[in-house]
This record gives structure tokens, sequence and C-alpha cells, in this order.
């Protein structure tokens, strides 16, 4: 019997400590953010490029540590007060997008210094190092650069191929034999790519009514490769 094509079923993306994939490009930061204790003065940067892991590694790690997460741009200077109680701990995430907006600039320079004085943790994730936010509060660029940060690398062969076959289980999808192999030796190491291709070769499935074969995977990619932006 097909499957419904007028629902969208897909997973949303499973963002615990189970569903990370530990993996050579991101062993050095996952034993970084297990040990606060070492983080100096209680502040990290987990950096790496789109689709590394940085936001499902912040994810596991504010589920464990009771932290909120908040995105960088919606950060408020009056808020920032609030969001780091005495002890606590808090994930801001894309900080890289701070840079050149007063207002988020000036909460992330308010939330390091209460970090420090309420004894606190402060996780923030960016795509690049500091020095290339485009910071414009001298006091925030040299708290931002002097901060630890430890980098993700881009996913290996390896750990690509595995999140391929997860994103396929979870939507219940059967890929047949030398899918994977065929999408990792073309598509970029990049896992946020992987959700979206294996999304569209979904909804090419659906739209179909076919089986997950490697030349409906590899149109998929080709059409992915092309779309804009």
């Amino acid at each position: 019997m097909p499957r419904q094509l007028t629902l969208d079923l897909r997973t949303p993306p499973a963002m615990g400590r189970a569903d990370f994939l530990p993996a050579p490009s991101n062993a050095t930061a996952l034993a970084m953010i297990d040990m606060p204790e070492r983080w100096p003065q209680g502040r990290l940067i987990l950096a790496g490029p789109e689709g590394s892991g940085k936001s499902h590694m912040a994810a596991f790690w504010a589920a464990e540590n009771g932290a909120r997460r908040v995105s960088v741009s919606a950060l408020s200077a009056d808020a920032a007060d609030a969001l780091m109680p005495q002890g606590g701990a808090l994930v801001v995430e894309n900080a890289h997008r701070a840079g050149g907006a007063a207002g988020a600039e000036l909460a992330l320079f308010h939330l390091w210094n209460l970090s420090g004085a309420r004894d606190g943790l402060l996780l923030l994730t960016a795509r690049v190092p500091p020095r290339d936010w485009g910071l414009r509060l001298p006091d925030l660029k040299s708290r931002m650069e002097g901060t630890a940060l430890v980098a993700l690398d881009a996913p290996d062969e390896g750990l690509l191929a595995a999140v391929l076959v997860k994103l396929f289980a979870d939507r219940q999808l059967h890929p047949a034999i030398g899918v994977i192999e065929a999408l990792v030796r073309r598509m970029d190491r990049d896992l946020g790519q992987a959700r979206r291709l294996v999304a569209a070769i979904d909804a090419a499935a659906m739209a179909e009514n076919r089986a997950v074969t490697r030349p409906l995977a590899l149109d998929a990619l080709s059409a992915l490769d092309e779309a804009p932006g």
C-alpha cells in the first residue's frame, strides 16, 4: 500500500546522547564537554562547520546539566541576568551571529561576566572562532578570543555513512545495496546536508511510489546540489 502523500511524516532528529555517533572528528570535543571542571573559568566555545554535530552535543549536554539553551539572535541585555542563575548552566547557540548586533554583543558580554560571578557554566556554539565573528565591542572581543575553544572537524566517511544509515532507519526507509556507499562518495562531508538529502530521497520515493534505489538517491543528491541557496 503506497504511503500517504498528504502528510509530512518527517521525523525530527533525535538529540539525546544515545543518538550521537562518536567518531575521530568529534572525539576531542566530546571529551572536553564531558569535563566542565576543566573549562577555564567555566566557559567553553564549541566550534565547527554546519552539520558537524555542535547542536546535537549542546542539546544532550544541556539536558544532562540542567542548562537552558538559547540562540544568540534571541538574546537581549535586559534578559541576561535571568538566564544565568547562581551555579547554573547556559548554552548559547550560533554565537558567531552576534557580530555587529549591538544587543546580542552586549548580552554576551553580560553573560560572560555573570557566568564567572555566579560560578556558572557557559557553553557557546559557533561555526568559526571568535576572531571571525566580526565583534565590535572591544571588551567582548577580548573576552571571547580568550575563552577556551574546542573544534569539531567535518565528519569522515565512516561517520557520514553511519549517520545516513540512522537517518534512513528513522524514516523506516530501506535503501538498496550500494546506495549509502554511492552517496558517501559523492556528497559533502556535512551532516546537515545528510539530513536534507534523506528528506529529499524520502519525498521522491513517496511522490513516485518507488523504492530507494541508487538512481533515485543520486537524482535527489543532484537536485539538492543544484538547488539555490
